[in-house]
């Protein structure tokens, strides 16, 4: 036991049950993914899945990757941001025996280094069938350095405009080699998460990381698409005096 190789790296595998209540909570606010457990669990259908997946490593993420173990998949996880990841969710599934690799406050050579280590298992390729990323960063990696890896990827999926904005990059320079999904364009993320999620996520961000009283200041917002939508409106609900910048209205 004291020899076991240990295929996860956190920040603090002590915040573990800190991260497990935080989940609980979590699961009650994702009745979808949650009805999915309860209906499939049982068939199993994404036995055979071998999932990489780097999206912030949040507890709502740890909702996500728990219903993709509880349907049958195999996962290996990595954060995108370098900021985003919540270590107590991190703990939480490298604890439930997810081989994860985040933590708050990478450097970028860190940063790499876990979404490398997502894509080997004990130093080598692992043999996953499915990308899900969040910027690109995954895929890019395995199409540089990677490339034997995507002889057995079904596909990717993207979730947000960065990534997709790569990905059609590397479609006009011919060098995407596995289909991959726009989900970020899809109805149900940019006309909720997108525009509600944002509305919902900025004030508190900002207030939390900074402690400053909104109302009265003023804020420009470059951009109004449906992101651009939610951030005026979760600034103007605090008070602030909003003027928007757009180049293509």
């Amino acid at each position: 036991m004291g020899n076991e190789k240990q295929d996860y790296k956190v920040a603090d595998i002590s915040l573990a049950d800190w991260g497990r209540k935080e989940i609980v909570i979590a699961q009650s606010e994702m009745p979808a993914l949650m009805k999915l457990r309860e209906r499939y669990a049982a068939e199993n259908p994404l036995e055979g899945a071998k999932i990489l997946g780097c999206i912030h490593m949040t507890i709502q993420t740890a909702v996500l990757i728990e219903t993709l173990t509880s349907l049958g998949a195999e996962v290996r996880w990595s954060g995108c941001n370098i900021f985003s990841t919540q270590d107590h969710a991190a703990a939480a599934i490298a604890k439930s025996g997810v081989p994860v690799f985040a933590w708050k406050g990478q450097s970028e050579e860190e940063f790499d280094w876990c979404i490398e280590q997502t894509i080997l298992k004990d130093g080598e390729p692992w043999e996953a069938n499915m990308i899900l990323d969040d910027g690109g960063d995954l895929t890019a990696m395995a199409h540089d350095k990677y490339p034997q890896i995507l002889e057995k990827i079904h596909g990717i999926t993207e979730e947000t405009t960065t990534g997709v904005v790569r990905l059609q990059e590397m479609i006009n320079q011919n060098k995407l080699k596995v289909p991959a999904i726009n989900v970020n364009d899809s109805v149900t993320k940019s006309k909720n998460d997108n525009k509600y999620g944002t509305r919902h996520s900025l004030n508190d961000g900002i207030k939390r990381g900074t402690d400053m009283f909104l109302a009265g200041r003023k804020a420009l917002v470059i951009g109004y698409g449906d992101v651009g939508k939610g951030s005026t409106q979760s600034l103007k609900q605090e008070g602030m005096i909003v003027r928007v910048s757009e180049i293509d209205p």
